[in-house]
This record gives C-alpha cells, sequence and structure tokens, in this order.
C-alpha cells in the first residue's frame, strides 16, 4: 500500500461523487471547501445506498470483506454505527436475502439433524438498518474524524465500486460464524487495521 495513501481523508474525486447524491452538489462542495470538517446529510437511492451495522459486527462484516473477499466500497463511521456504502438498491433487496438466509438454514436443520449447527448461522447477525431511496444519511465530513464520526474506507474517486446485496449478505453470513470464534481479548489496537484499497475489486 502506498503510504501516500490515507483512508481516512476523501480525495476532492471522493468528495464529489458524495455531493453528486444531493439536490445541489456544488452547495454541498462549497460548503465543504468553507468547512472541510462538517457533516452532510445526504439522500439515498440514486448513487449509493447505505447499510448500517452496529459497530462491532460491522467492523467483523468490514474484514471479512476485505480478507476473504472483493474489498469493500467507502466505509464510514458514524455515532457507534458502520455505515457500509453499497450499490443503488440494495436496501431493498438486502432484508429479503437476510430472510430468506435464515428461513433456508432453519429449514434445512428441522429435516436434518446434521443442519443444526447450519440453523445459528444467522442467528447472530443484529438488525441491518437499509438505508435505500427515501431514506437519507449524515455522511462524515471529508476532512478526517470529528466526535465519533470519521471514514475507514474513504472514496477516492467519482465511481467508487459500491458492493451489491449478494456481497453484503455474504459478508454478514460470514461475520455471524467468526462471531461464535472470536477471542476474549481484543487486538491490542483494533483502530490500527489498514484496509488495501488497490485491491480492490
Amino acid at each position: 500500500m502506498s503510504s501516500a495513501w490515507n483512508a481516512s481523508l476523501v480525495t476532492p474525486d471522493g468528495a464529489a461523487w458524495l455531493a453528486s447524491a444531493g439536490t445541489y452538489p456544488r452547495s454541498t462542495l462549497a460548503l465543504w471547501e468553507e468547512r472541510p470538517d462538517a457533516p452532510v446529510v445526504l439522500p439515498c437511492g440514486s448513487v449509493f445506498d447505505v447499510v448500517s451495522a452496529p459497530a462491532m459486527f460491522g467492523r467483523r462484516m468490514l474484514d471479512r470483506l476485505w480478507d476473504d473477499g472483493p474489498g469493500s466500497g467507502p466505509v464510514a463511521e458514524y455515532r457507534g454505527r458502520m455505515l457500509l456504502f453499497a450499490a443503488p438498491g440494495t436496501a431493498q433487496r438486502l432484508p429479503a436475502l437476510l430472510e430468506w438466509e435464515e428461513w433456508g438454514a432453519h429449514g434445512r436443520a428441522a429435516g436434518d439433524p446434521d443442519g443444526a449447527r447450519e440453523a445459528c448461522r444467522t442467528d447472530a447477525v443484529p438488525p441491518l438498518l437499509c438505508h435505500g431511496t427515501g431514506d437519507a444519511v449524515t455522511v462524515p465530513a471529508p476532512a478526517g474524524s470529528v466526535s465519533r464520526s470519521r471514514w475507514l474506507v474513504a472514496p477516492d474517486t467519482r465511481q467508487p465500486w459500491l458492493p451489491g446485496p449478494e456481497v453484503l449478505l455474504w459478508a454478514a453470513v460470514r461475520a455471524a460464524r467468526s462471531a461464535v470464534r472470536i477471542s476474549i481479548f481484543p487486538p491490542a489496537d483494533q483502530d490500527a487495521k489498514v484496509y488495501d484499497v488497490s485491491r480492490r475489486r
């Protein structure tokens, strides 16, 4: 990874992408030029959807995406929640996929004693808040972190790759499975995790 990359700072292209979600992109960019530390409320549904997870579970999802999967789109932490930016339409489709995954696992377990372990695979998935058309989210400021609000994977292009519902389902199920195996002793510095955006697919 290039030492010049700072995952917590939004590039000008990334800021332009974020601002394009709003009704008045130029006003948003002008605000950020004046106050680069200002969070902004942006609508979901056209440029991106957002899946919001509790911070610890969201971190596990993010680790699965980067350690075993294709990487992630932009990701922010805001007031104890992890905001995973996703492809438009994800907010509508993901809840149905999660429900199907749970139903499918429980259905297999009912007739198959060996499937009992499988039945628990999504039990550890907390309710995920899916923000799509008609919703809006507060995104952190482009420049650094302010009061429990920061970018973990900052937008860096005008067309960032965004995961769809199937990718986030995969990450949620694997994060739930890993929750069972987590040590009671956390790593020394959980904030030190760095995601290599150069390998994002």
